[in-house]
């Protein structure tokens, strides 16, 4: 009987293992791997002509080619650390934009008969089965000067003797672009727990006296707060980290922190810093998943 058993064990840890170890390996070795790797690098010097400097080509009375110079540079150069930081105000602005549009939706949606429901959502992800940079720049034919909307925002401009403004290459051009690539990954998380609520509860609440406003703010919201902490997570980490849209609908003056990213690698080759600037995202991506983590979490014992 015990031989049986250790075979039982034995077979379920193996199988444990056949089931969890290829996902692992896989993210040991293309996530934590790289992070490493670029964790190492920031406390290198660059090279020469780019790239890392050898660790042998180091100063007098450095350890071993490591510096932490380039995080100082960071935080005594005020201009990048206000890029840091208008890359978070994007990505916020972004974040409740897409909350405000995408909660009417996915409420529309979830409150749909079920026949419907289907080719709604399917309306919502319909714009992922184009390229997504043939989206931004289609963005930039409705946008530019000639297009009905710039001509329509200026003759009201025109009317109340305002200048007129160019909506293409401004932050107004990365926003609302922001906003239609990311809405998406708010609606579906607040659609999936929409959903699921029973309807009961706003029956309920109905006969206790409350009106459609207060079931609403007393019985849905709260309900549906995991849902919007996913999503705003789904949202606000793609855009802190987005430079493609910058790069094309964004002016000179429209850098974000992922363009400078870029452009460290890219541009100047300056890898160390390149490799500072992307932990420091990293970093900043981490405390917003665990603040939101916590939030959900505190939510959940609440209720």
């Amino acid at each position: 009987m015990d031989k049986q058993n250790d075979k039982l064990s034995h077979a379920a840890r193996l199988t444990k293992w056949l089931v969890s170890g290829p996902p692992f390996a896989f993210l040991l070795l293309f996530f934590a791997a790289p992070g490493l790797i670029m964790a190492l690098a920031s406390f290198r010097y660059p090279g020469e002509f780019g790239g890392l400097a050898p660790l042998g080509a180091t100063d007098p009375g450095t350890l071993h080619g490591l510096t932490l110079e380039t995080y100082r540079f960071f935080f005594s150069d005020l201009i990048y650390v206000e890029i840091f930081f208008k890359s978070l105000l994007v990505a916020l602005a972004t974040t409740l934009i897409c909350l405000v549009m995408a909660y009417p939706l996915a409420l529309l949606i979830a409150r749909s008969p079920k026949h419907r429901r289907d080719f709604m959502v399917l309306l919502v992800i319909l714009p992922f089965a184009s390229n997504f940079l043939i989206r931004i720049y289609a963005w930039m034919i409705l946008l530019g000067p000639q297009a009905a909307l710039s001509q329509m925002v200026n003759g009201l401009l025109w009317i109340f003797g305002l200048e007129p403004i160019h909506l293409l290459f401004s932050p107004f051009a990365v926003l609302i672009a922001m906003v239609y690539v990311h809405l998406p990954f708010m609606v579906l998380p607040l659609y999936a727990n929409l959903e699921g609520h029973d309807p009961a509860l706003l029956d309920a609440a109905q006969d206790l006296g409350a009106n459609t406003w207060q079931s609403f703010w007393r019985v849905t919201f709260p309900l549906s707060l995991p849902g919007i902490f996913s999503g705003s997570v789904l949202v606000f980490i793609p855009v802190l980290g987005m430079f493609a849209i910058p790069d094309i609908l964004g002016g000179t003056g429209d850098m974000l922190i992922g363009n400078l990213i870029k452009e460290q690698f890219l541009g100047t080759r300056d890898w160390p810093f390149g490799s500072t600037l992307s932990i420091m995202l990293t970093v900043a991506v981490l405390l917003c998943v665990w603040l939101a983590a916590r939030l959900g979490s505190g939510r959940r014992r609440y209720a």
